[in-house]
């Protein structure tokens, strides 16, 4: 099975990336006491180096809160109770912060650096999510500052959550219209199979599409630090390769990795930009947005969606999964579960729920009025497939 294409090449060059996001992975912060910050000291050392010489926009999104607040509180097990993990978070927010802080000053010859602390729900307003990236400009603009950014564990509760840094990264990554963004981890790149259980697994250097097959390959990681794995890499370069940039996943602990990605060299696995580039409206709906269920469509519908351009009409939907209310955001799944995209519903779960199946017209004797003929309004929906 071979998922690697040799003919096309990036619609990117990496050698001429202006906006660099790097996402720093909690196995590179984790060590026995729990936090462990040495590498990040050569990925500062490496960044403040190209930050100087090529005058780079650089944006870092780094895990490790709620490492630093277990080394902190002498902890050895990773909390599982909310309450326990958002107070170990807020304990070690501040500590990593200044981690950096430090590291930038020293081997950064004096960038300083700027916190910027997210929740899901400030995606979901359309004003705050071009506030953010208004924010983000400006920084950038001053010249001498590195925007760290990570999810606002303390006050986030698991229904308002990322899931993952890799996720939340990617959605910075495509908001401001980054040229590149690298997912520093413990692994080279995407392997053809798992290279822990499988000896003769190889590293796939270039892909142009996900396909289904990656997706099965692809096997989560959960340890004591860290959440995520190699799914919830997928997922992120869904979301920037159909915002128009590539993604790279590499090894953290390669010397001097970030530059000789940039520069062409060095193992890692590249996801190629997409042709087809979203609007940020389309964007804001697809990765700005957090999803509140999802919607489960016949055959009919399917087609109708991916190769007629069509509404989603209440005919063609078949279940509904999760609660949520007029204007959501949800997932549009066919009826063997593989997602189609995703959209803004006119009508909520329990009105859906109620008209599924039925044809537009008998709307108004079902739910005693008709505010649209469709869910989900092909202007408002995205397709990632």
């Amino acid at each position: 099975m071979s998922f690697i294409s040799e003919t096309r090449s990036l619609s990117t060059s990496l050698t001429n990336v202006k906006t660099l996001v790097i996402k720093i992975g909690t196995s590179l912060l984790s060590g026995e006491r729990g936090f462990d910050g040495r590498i990040v000291e050569e990925i500062v050392k490496d960044v403040g180096a190209l930050k100087r010489e090529r005058h780079l926009n650089v944006l870092i999104v780094s895990s490790g809160a709620i490492g630093c607040g277990m080394d902190i509180l002498g902890m050895k097990q990773r909390p599982t109770l909310l309450p326990l993990k958002q107070a170990t978070a807020a304990v070690g927010q501040s500590r990593l912060m200044h981690y950096y802080e430090t590291l930038f000053q020293v081997y950064g010859q004096g960038l300083k650096t700027a916190q910027i602390l997210l929740s899901p729900h400030e995606l979901d307003n359309r004003r705050t999510y071009l506030n953010i990236r208004n924010t983000i400009r400006t920084l950038f603009e001053l010249g001498s500052v590195i925007p760290i950014v990570n999810e606002n564990d303390p006050v986030a509760t698991d229904e308002l959550k990322f899931g993952d840094n890799d996720t939340l990264a990617a959605r910075i990554a495509a908001k401001i219209d980054a040229d590149l963004f690298i997912i520093l981890s413990d692994i080279d790149g995407l392997y053809d199979k798992n290279p822990a259980t499988h000896p003769d697994a190889k590293l796939i250097p270039r892909i142009d599409m996900i396909t289904p097959d990656m997706e099965h390959c692809a096997e989560d990681t959960l340890t004591e630090t860290t959440t995520g794995g190699m799914k919830t890499k997928l997922a992120a370069a869904r979301i920037v390769c159909a915002s128009g940039l590539s993604m790279v996943i590499a090894n953290g602990r390669t010397p001097g990795i970030v530059r000789r990605v940039l520069d062409g060299e060095g193992p890692c696995t590249v996801f190629c930009a997409s042709d087809a580039i979203m609007r940020q409206r389309k964007r804001w709906i697809a990765f700005g947005r957090s999803l509140r269920g999802a919607l489960h469509v016949d055959d009919g519908a399917r087609d109708a969606l991916l190769r007629r351009g069509r509404s989603l009409l209440p005919a063609g939907v078949t279940a509904v999964s999760d609660t949520f209310d007029m204007g959501a955001a949800v997932r549009i799944l066919d009826l063997e579960g593989r997602e189609l995209g995703c959209g803004l519903v006119n009508y909520s779960s329990e009105e859906i729920e109620r008209i599924k199946g039925c044809k537009t017209q008998d709307i108004p004797a079902i739910l005693g009025r008709k505010d649209f003929d469709e869910v989900v309004h092909r202007d408002n929906l995205v397709l990632l497939q």
